[in-house]
């Protein structure tokens, strides 16, 4: 069911919007760049298409995931989404592995403390772990993205 005016998938295509438009619930004419995106990657049919095949109550999220979709396939044509989430299963690596450090240095800072007497023989062979942030979003590569659950 149409507001007022045409929605912004009908703008774009230079046509009436009927009351019944399946855009307009998902594009509205105030947000024309929302269509624009998804309409560059996919296509305004295909788009029109997937909402008329899935159930009412899904389209809102469909089209909210065609959106963020288009939006990084735009932004990084090559790997879209999948250079996204490969940068955050690589945050994820860095942050166990900080923390593994970090549980170690504490185990051994606890192990000299119940044998002060054997913490210059046992417990310096263990270096000192420096603890780096490592949220930080890593400078893009030219490697594909690596997944674990790929190998």
């Amino acid at each position: 069911m149409m507001i007022s005016g045409r929605c912004a998938a009908c703008k774009n295509q230079r046509r009436r919007c009927p009351s019944d438009c399946i855009f307009s619930p998902y594009f509205p004419a105030n947000d024309p760049q929302r269509f624009a995106s998804v309409h560059k990657i996919y296509g305004g049919s295909n788009v029109g298409k997937m909402l008329q095949q899935i159930p009412p109550y899904l389209r809102e999220q469909t089209a909210n995931c065609l959106y963020f979709e288009a939006q990084c396939r735009i932004q990084d044509p090559v790997y879209g989404c999948v250079g996204i989430i490969s940068k955050l299963y690589e945050q994820i690596r860095n942050a166990e592995i900080e923390l593994a450090q970090i549980q170690t240095q504490i185990t051994c800072h606890k192990l000299q403390l119940l044998h002060p007497n054997n913490a210059e023989t046992n417990f310096n062979l263990l270096p000192t772990v420096q603890a780096q942030s490592s949220f930080q979003i890593p400078a893009e590569s030219t490697n594909p993205p690596q997944f674990p659950w790929f190998n």
